[in-house]
């Protein structure tokens, strides 16, 4: 198989949908000599945040000197960006050979058991743990959790460490649509005398958490109790023990986003503690500042300004309004929306029709894409408008400023589609 047959492989995988349970999992790794055991790996769960957790642990164990792998989902540019080290993604020939262990694994868990076949993220998520475990071993493997925690493929190892950066009402179809519902889930996140650092603000998801640490003797380290940040324009100080940073200055803006660096900076201070590394304070603050994340409010055109984002939820379209009328200084701007199947739209288009000049919708080339016509009659009111082809309105774009969000899957495609640098 070439590296074009390996990727086709993989994604024909999405027929068989999603699939919560980890048994086809341990199946698997089970086959494979359980690689997942030979890693010395963090888990990052939750609603929102999750991706920009793991780029500020990532670059901060960089710039001190360890490699870094990382597991992330969705991709936004390139496939193999979903395993990366040190930030780069891993070679088209790595994932030919990984390919190449894991589908005869995948035959036969479909072949000889009751199990079922292993489901595109299921693939995925075992190349991973086959390539960090076996085939390229690094210092740290820090991974994203998909769907959830409790039934997720991610979630099959022994972490050294675990982070819940938030709690939010999403894949509410799967995870239950209460916050004690899908906090029951993400507590999961939980292991049995490990650190935990949690940010969730639902009080009652967040007593969830907290009978999850006290059960299991976990350590919990909790935002807003044993993490506190005080917020002073584009920088904050970050306090937790006897430890102050200030002026800490984030290349990626937006109140969540300290947060989101607050949770990295405690996790490496605890892994410091542990004797994991030999942190070097001024190193790492040097990485987590300098971080960019793709499609994460990315500003990537000036002229006409051009901003995208993937907010693919209600937390995540709040904070993304909050950072373009406090960062941006935008209470006007016009959006080019497109979502998913079982987000809460309604919300969502409600919530920035409120800072939308013109609202226009599309769809875009994805299995579980909506239709244009079904989330246009979500918009309320008038200012709004179908566009049939996206790619042609923002490359012939004319007005003042546009907002391209709704979902990471759609971000990635207008990213595969344009050149923004061009």
């Amino acid at each position: 198989m070439n590296y074009l047959d390996s990727l086709y492989w993989i994604h024909e995988r999405t027929k068989f949908g999603i699939k919560p349970g980890v048994k086809r999992m341990e199946w698997m790794l089970e086959r494979l000599g359980h690689p997942e055991r030979h890693i010395r790996g963090i888990h990052v769960g939750g609603t929102n945040g999750k991706g920009s957790t793991v780029a500020y642990l990532r670059a901060a164990l960089n710039d001190n000197g360890y490699t870094a792998g990382t597991f992330t989902s969705p991709f936004i540019e390139t496939f193999n960006e979903r395993i990366s080290i040190d930030g780069q993604p891993i070679s088209d020939d790595a994932i030919v050979e990984l390919v190449q262990k894991v589908k005869p694994v995948s035959e036969e868990l479909e072949q000889e058991t009751e199990l079922g076949t292993a489901t595109e993220f299921e693939i995925i998520t075992t190349m991973m743990y086959l390539f960090f475990g076996e085939l390229h071993p690094v210092d740290f493997v820090v991974i994203e959790a998909g769907l959830g925690v409790k039934n997720d493929s991610t979630n099959v190892f022994d972490p050294i460490l675990t982070i819940l950066t938030s709690v939010g009402l999403d894949h509410t179809e799967i995870l239950g649509d209460s916050y004690t519902d899908i906090a029951k889930d993400k507590s999961a996140i939980v292991k049995p005398h490990t650190p935990v650092i949690y940010a969730v603000k639902n009080e009652a998801a967040l007593k969830i958490m907290r009978d999850q640490v006290e059960q299991l003797d976990a350590k919990g380290i909790e935002f807003d109790r044993d993490i506190t940040i005080v917020s002073e324009d584009d920088e904050f100080t970050y306090r937790y023990k006897d430890y102050e940073l200030e002026t800490l200055a984030l290349n990626m803006v937006g109140e969540h986003q300290k947060e989101n660096a607050s949770l990295a900076i405690t996790a490496l201070i605890e892994l410091n503690e542990a004797g994991y590394v030999n942190l070097d304070f001024n190193k790492m603050i040097d990485g987590i500042e300098h971080v960019q994340w793709t499609g994460r409010i990315e500003r990537v055109q000036d002229e006409p300004l051009i901003i995208i984002d993937g907010a693919h939820n209600r937390e995540s379209v709040d904070a993304l309004i909050d950072t373009l009328q406090h960062y941006y200084h935008i209470e006007d701007i016009d959006v080019l929306f497109s979502a998913i199947k079982g987000k809460p739209i309604d919300d969502m288009v409600s919530r920035l029709k409120g800072i939308a000049r013109q609202f226009y919708v599309t769809d875009f080339d994805f299995p579980k894409a909506l239709p244009s016509e079904e989330i246009i009659e979500a918009v309320p009111g008038d200012n709004k408008e179908i566009v049939e082809d996206y790619v042609n309105f923002i490359k012939n774009y004319q007005g003042d400023a546009l907002l391209i969000t709704g979902s990471l899957y759609f971000i990635s495609e207008v990213k595969s589609k344009i050149d923004f640098d061009a």
